[in-house]
C-alpha cells in the first residue's frame, strides 16, 4: 500500500454553532467572505490546517482531502455572483494548498456528482450527455488550474442533505451502472493526460438502479465494463453498509473484474454513529482483521481514513486540533498503523503509548479493548446487529434505536426489538456486563491517565440503552415506565443545555396498533436475507412501492418522521 489518506475539514468548523453540525462536507455557506473578516477567517484556519496537517503527517499519513471541486472550479456557465465567490474561493484555498504541501501531505479534492447552479440546472437539466461533458470540462480546467492536485475523489451516491443551503446544491445525476461508466470513460482520459489519480466512492444510498454497487457483484462489474486505466482507483467502505460494527468485509473487494483495478477500503475514526469521539469507541479488533483479510487481495493501493467527517450530531471535538479529542485520534494512529505497517491492534496501541507518553500502555489497552465490548454488545443489539437484511437497493444497518445523536425509545421500536430478537435473556445478559465493564473502563483510565469524565458520559449515557433493552424485552410495567422517564429527566439535568452535547432521548409511550404478529408478516414481505433480489422485489419493492411512498409522502406528509423528513438526505432517497 503507498496512498494513505485523512479527511482535513476540522479546521473548517473551529467558528460552528453550539448546535447539531452537518459533518458531511465543509459548511462553505457559513464561511464569511467579507474582506476583513475573511481575513481573520482564512488565517485562523490556516494556522489550524497547519498543525493539522503536521499532526497527520507524523502519524504516517501521506495525503488529505478536502472539500471541494465544486467551489473551486471556475466555468463561463455560471451565474456571474457565483464566478466572484469562485475567485475568491480560489485565492484563499491556494494558500491553503501551500500549507498542505510545505507539511509533506498531497492533495485530493471530492465532489458530489453533480452541484447545480440555477443557470446550469436550466442549461443542461438532466442531459447524460450534456453533463458529462461538462464535468470533463469543468475537471480539465481544475487540473490545469491548480497543479499541486494530485487527484480527485467522486461521490456518484449521495447529494447534499436537506439543510445544505449554499450557492450550489448537489443532485444525484447517475442513476444507471450505464451511466456511470459512460460518465469514467469520458473523464479518465483528462487525468491520464496530467498524470492524476480519478477516485470513484460506491457509497451509494441506494437510489437508483445504480444504487445497489456498493453490494451487487453485477451492478459493480457493469460499472467497471472496459475500465483500465492507471488513473482509476476504485473506494470501498470496509462494509456493505455505512460506517458500522457487526460487518464482515465487503466481499467486492475480491470480485474478479474489481481485483484488476486498484482499489482503497475506507475507514473511519471518529466513529459518527458511535458517539464522534465523546467516549471511546476503539476500532482495533475489527480493522486489524479486515487488514488481514485485504492482505490476500490483489491491487490494493491503500486505505481512507475518516477522521472528521460525516454524520448530524452536535458532538464537536476536532481530530488533532483539540485536547479532548483522544478517542479518536487514537483510531486514527491505530488505524494508519495496521493498514500501513502491519502491526497488530495491540503492537499499534503501544506504539501509541510510547510516542504520546502514555505511562500506563496496558491500562489504555485493556481500556481500549472494553470499549469495542461494550459498544457491540451494548450501543448494538448483537443477535439483531449479525443478522444480514436488506430492503430495496441497501444492506439494513445493524444498529437499532440509535441514530447519530438519538436514542428512540418507543412502541414500535420495542415490537421490533421483540421480533428480531429471539434470545431475550442472553440479550438481557450481554447489556449488564457492558454495563457492568464500563466501571471497570473508569478506573483503568484513571492509571491511564485519560478524561475519566467520558467514561461518566459513556456510563450516563448506555445506562439508558441498558433500561431502553429491558423495556423492549421484559413484560411491560409501570415501574419500568416511571424509571425511563425518570433516566431521561436525570440525564438532562446532568448535561443541561449549553454545556456538554448530548444524545436526545426520543421516549414516547404511545401505542403502536400494528399487532405484532401482522408487523412479523410485513416486516418478512419487505425485507429479505438475501443478497440477490427475489421476485415480490421486483414486483413490490423496488416499483409499487416507491409509488406508494411518494403518494404517502403528497397526502399525508407528517406520517413521515421528522428525522427522516428533514436530515441528511431525508426518506426520500432510499424510494428512488
Amino acid at each position: 500500500m503507498e496512498l494513505f489518506l485523512i479527511d482535513a475539514i476540522g479546521p473548517f468548523f473551529r467558528a460552528a454553532p453550539n448546535r447539531r453540525i452537518n459533518w458531511s462536507k465543509i459548511p462553505f455557506a457559513r464561511l464569511n467572505l467579507a474582506e476583513e473578516a475573511r481575513r481573520d477567517q482564512f488565517d485562523q484556519i490556516g494556522r489550524d490546517l497547519r498543525v493539522f496537517a503536521a499532526k497527520a503527517r507524523a502519524v504516517g499519513y501521506n495525503a488529505a482531502t478536502l472539500d471541494d471541486v465544486t467551489h473551486l472550479a471556475d466555468h463561463p456557465w455560471y451565474e456571474p455572483e457565483i464566478r466572484a465567490h469562485i475567485r475568491i474561493f480560489r485565492e484563499e484555498f491556494r494558500r491553503l494548498f501551500r500549507i498542505v504541501a510545505d507539511e509533506g501531505l498531497a492533495i485530493y479534492l471530492t465532489m458530489d456528482v453533480l452541484s447545480f447552479t440555477p443557470a446550469l440546472k436550466a442549461r443542461i437539466g438532466n442531459d447524460q450527455g450534456a453533463i458529462n461533458r461538462f464535468l470533463c470540462e469543468l475537471l480539465a480546467g481544475l487540473l490545469n488550474d491548480f497543479p499541486e492536485i494530485s487527484g480527485v475523489i467522486i461521490r456518484i451516491g449521495e447529494s447534499d442533505g436537506r439543510d445544505v443551503k449554499d450557492l450550489f446544491r448537489s443532485e444525484l445525476c447517475i442513476r444507471t451502472p450505464e451511466q456511470l461508466n459512460h460518465l469514467l470513460h469520458g473523464l479518465l482520459p483528462v487525468f491520464e493526460r496530467c498524470g492524476r489519480r480519478l477516485i470513484l466512492r460506491t457509497w451509494t444510498v441506494g437510489a437508483y438502479p445504480v444504487g445497489d454497487c456498493i453490494w451487487r457483484r453485477d451492478t459493480l462489474e457493469r460499472i467497471l465494463d472496459r475500465i483500465d486505466s492507471p488513473a482509476f482507483v476504485l473506494s470501498m467502505k470496509h462494509g456493505e453498509s455505512d460506517f458500522f460494527r457487526h460487518l464482515p468485509l465487503n466481499p467486492q473487494f475480491f470480485a474478479a473484474k474489481a481485483q484488476k483495478i486498484q482499489r482503497i477500503v475506507e475507514l473511519q475514526a471518529r466513529r459518527e454513529y458511535e458517539g464522534c469521539g465523546e467516549y471511546p469507541a476503539f476500532i482495533g479488533a475489527d480493522y486489524e482483521d479486515y487488514a488481514r483479510q485485504l492482505r490476500q487481495a490483489d491491487n490494493m493501493l491503500g486505505v481512507s481514513v475518516w477522521c472528521q467527517t460525516g454524520g448530524w450530531a452536535p458532538f464537536r471535538r476536532l481530530t488533532y486540533l483539540d485536547t479532548d479529542a483522544v478517542w479518536n485520534e487514537i483510531n486514527a494512529f491505530v488505524a494508519l498503523h495496521i493498514f500501513r505497517h502491519g502491526c497488530t491492534a495491540h503492537e499499534a496501541v503501544c506504539r501509541y503509548c510510547r510516542i504520546e507518553g502514555v505511562a500506563e500502555p496496558e491500562s489504555l489497552w485493556r481500556l481500549l479493548q472494553h470499549s469495542e465490548t461494550v459498544v457491540k454488545d451494548l450501543l448494538y443489539v448483537p443477535e439483531y446487529a449479525r443478522q444480514t437484511l436488506f430492503f430495496r437497493r441497501v444492506r439494513i444497518p445493524p444498529l437499532l434505536a440509535v441514530y447519530w445523536d438519538s436514542i428512540f425509545i418507543n412502541h414500535s421500536m420495542r415490537k421490533i426489538m421483540r421480533y428480531f430478537v429471539r434470545d431475550p435473556d442472553e440479550c438481557l445478559r450481554q447489556g449488564r456486563a457492558a454495563l457492568d465493564m464500563i466501571e471497570q473502563m473508569r478506573d483503568l483510565a484513571q492509571q491511564a491517565s485519560m478524561p475519566v469524565a467520558d467514561l461518566d458520559y459513556m456510563r450516563d449515557t448506555f445506562a439508558i440503552l441498558a433500561l431502553a433493552r429491558e423495556y423492549s424485552l421484559l413484560p411491560f410495567s409501570e415501574e419500568l415506565r416511571q424509571r425511563l422517564k425518570q433516566a431521561k429527566k436525570e440525564y438532562k439535568l446532568q448535561y443541561p443545555s449549553g454545556s456538554r452535547p448530548r444524545y436526545k432521548i426520543k421516549l414516547s409511550f404511545r401505542p403502536f396498533r400494528l399487532r405484532r404478529r401482522y408487523l412479523g408478516w410485513l416486516l418478512a414481505l419487505f425485507l429479505r436475507r438475501q443478497r440477490g433480489y427475489r421476485l415480490i422485489d421486483h414486483l413490490l419493492t423496488l416499483h409499487l412501492l416507491a409509488l406508494t411512498y411518494r403518494l404517502l409522502r403528497s397526502s399525508h406528509p407528517r406520517l413521515i418522521p421528522k428525522f427522516a423528513r428533514k436530515r441528511a438526505m431525508g426518506l426520500d432517497s432510499i424510494f428512488k
